[in-house]
């Protein structure tokens, strides 16, 4: 029988080369449009990312000159080890500022000890009809999951979002396999992605890629 990693990597290849089109922004050429936030460079390492502060409520920006509907996602982000104000990640499918879907990691969980915590570190949410409170009374456990291999809650981390018609998937460098799997539960209505965040807290993007089918 074949190596199912061996297979896994093939899976992951094959995708990637059907994406047909490339787009990779910095802080300095994006447009983006703010929703309760305010944003500004972020120093890191001689470059600038985005940083997003925080404020009561979720924070968007969309960046208005990418069009994406499906693909692959990738980026780097920085959340904190902040109990309860560290959730950050990427809205997608965005119809405006309250409606969209969105994959969101809380940092704060990476280093849980309770099991229960572990199983919420990465969240698939469809707001305002599907958020994190509905999923987790209604369908506990289908749309988070742990991480296993987490990585440090106060350093960056890259993550890779696949958007199929049907399906998200989330993958991190240093965990096995896929982190998240789960239908979506909405239809593609928008070409729109932005950066996201949580209530009360701030978040820091850098070294977006988009790859589109």
């Amino acid at each position: 029988m074949k190596n199912p990693g061996f297979l896994f990597i093939l899976l992951i290849s094959a995708l990637f080369m059907q994406c047909t089109e490339a787009e990779k922004n910095t802080s300095h050429d994006q447009n983006l449009e703010v929703h309760n936030r305010s944003i500004t460079d972020y120093d890191r390492d001689g470059g600038s990312a985005i940083e997003m502060d925080a404020r009561p409520g979720d924070g968007l920006a969309i960046i208005k000159n990418i069009e994406f509907e499906t693909g692959v996602i990738e980026i780097n982000l920085l959340g904190e080890n902040n109990p309860g104000k560290s959730f950050i990640g990427m809205a997608f499918n965005i119809q405006n500022d309250s409606t969209y879907e969105a994959i969101y990691f809380r940092p704060f969980n990476f280093v849980a000890e309770e099991q229960i915590r572990k199983e919420h570190m990465v969240q698939y949410i469809f707001h305002p009809e599907f958020g994190w409170n509905r999923l987790r009374t209604e369908r506990t456990g289908e749309f988070e999951a742990e991480i296993l291999n987490p990585p440090n809650p106060d350093e960056w981390f890259a993550a890779t979002i696949t958007i199929t018609p049907d399906r998200v998937q989330v993958m991190l460098p240093d965990s096995p396999g896929l982190v998240l799997d789960v239908p979506r539960l909405t239809g593609q209505g928008s070409n729109k992605i932005g950066y996201w965040v949580g209530h009360n807290s701030s978040g820091r993007f850098d070294n977006l890629k988009v790859l589109k089918n």
